[in-house]
């Protein structure tokens, strides 16, 4: 058996397909199937002086809080981000990739329509809450092709707003006036919200936002946003910055996959050891050069196995192993929104461990892709397991609301 795309790669890397890759975190999102009826008609009709489709803005990634005095620093909520288009009775749910969300949230529509002003277009976040926290894996959930499962689902795991600008009210385009005029005006226009709408919390002390980057964590946040209150909107323009966590932690490599272009690898499969002695899979280290990719390729060849028999995941070749894996995350489970993308993976011997930078986890996987540093001879698979990881204190969202920390 040969893997799709096999002619392009050396022949000693051609293997079996067995599934789906874990390096897809949010591939839902991305991979969505766009419905161009739905795009086409809500967009003709609306009269506005934004109007989708419209790129977000984005931030830059730093680590540390920057000093700068004069910032405004926010919450980094982990969710979908989302810009809202109302006209009236017709609201858009615009995301990142240009493809609308309306039909994937219908249980957020009535609310905004009775908290948001007739005709504006505000910029923020759609996000789950389960219990204290935010759900991400729930959230991802919620892109689903069947309208019977994603009415289900809105029932069960209905999501809130959380908006942080404005964009447009009424006829006037606010996108070229500074934020600190933006930010006063979203105040007042949501003054008298309630949930599942919220405005998220505004800080300019220094002090609480790194309190806030410390607590807000265990409510499931990822970070803290500075922006610069003079700033003008830029859609698609890294003009913000988003401080995020950063940590380190050594894992087994366990299996790896080929780079999409077929020169070396593409990702390194990565796992933990529970307390009973379980390598779970926990995500993937990527984000190799070209150079690097080729230069894993010879660096893991020792660690090629020409059987599943034994290894940690054998059972991820059988079909009953996804259906009891929820959300479909084992990679063997096929990619619902192309069935023809190459999703395969090459064992590896669970033998040696590397050293990956992460920023926090999600559940009892890594949230993002993880950076590998280096290999890491000196440590024994065994001794890589959960307890070498920061425990965050849990925090309510309720609390990152309020802006308490």
């Amino acid at each position: 058996m040969t893997v799709a795309g096999a002619e392009h790669r050396p022949t000693r890397w051609v293997r079996a397909a067995v599934g789906v890759s874990p390096d897809v975190h949010d591939a839902a999102l991305d991979q969505a199937p766009s419905d161009d009826h739905e795009q086409a008609g809500t967009v003709g009709g609306m009269d506005l002086p934004v109007v989708p489709p419209v790129k977000p803005m984005l931030a830059k990634a730093a680590y540390e809080l920057p000093e700068e005095s004069g910032l405004v620093f926010e919450p980094k909520w982990d969710g979908f981000r989302c810009i809202v288009f109302r006209d009236g009775d017709e609201i858009v749910l615009g995301s990142r990739n240009d493809k609308p969300l309306t039909r994937y949230f219908p249980e957020i529509i009535a609310p905004l329509k009775a908290t948001l002003p007739e005709r504006c277009v505000v910029d923020g976040e759609l996000v789950v809450v389960t219990g204290d926290r935010l759900d991400f894996g729930a959230l991802q959930q919620r892109i689903h092709p069947a309208e019977s499962r994603v009415n289900m689902l809105a029932e069960q795991t209905p999501t809130a707003f959380i908006a942080f600008d404005l964009l447009a009210l009424g006829d006037d385009d606010l996108m070229g006036e500074p934020f600190s005029k933006r930010r006063a005006t979203l105040e007042q226009v949501l003054k008298k919200a309630k949930a599942p709408i919220h405005l998220t919390p505004t800080t300019t002390d220094q002090e609480v936002a790194a309190r806030w980057f410390k607590g807000f964590e265990g409510a499931g946040l990822d970070g803290v946003m500075a922006k610069d209150p003079t700033g003008a909107y830029a859609p698609d323009k890294r003009s913000q910055i988003k401080v995020k966590h950063l940590r380190l932690a050594d894992v087994v490599v366990a299996g790896c996959r080929m780079h999409k272009d077929g020169n070396g690898i593409g990702s390194l499969m990565i796992g933990l050891y529970d307390d009973d002695g379980n390598l779970n899979h926990v995500g993937v280290a990527s984000s190799f050069s070209a150079k690097r990719r080729t230069e894993l390729l010879d660096e893991v060849e020792e660690l090629r196995i020409d059987s599943f028999e034994g290894h940690p995941w054998a059972e991820w070749l059988e079909a009953e192993a996804h259906a009891r894996e929820e959300g479909g995350r084992l990679p063997g489970a096929p990619n619902r929104w192309n069935a023809q993308k190459d999703m395969s993976w090459i064992p590896l011997a669970a033998t040696r461990v590397i050293e990956v930078k992460y920023e926090h986890m999600e559940g009892d996987r890594f949230r993002n892709v993880t950076r590998m540093q280096r290999w890491r001879a000196d440590r024994e698979p065994a001794s890589c397991t959960y307890d070498q990881l920061e425990v965050v204190p849990p925090l309510a969202v309720q609390t990152v609301i309020a802006g308490d920390a």
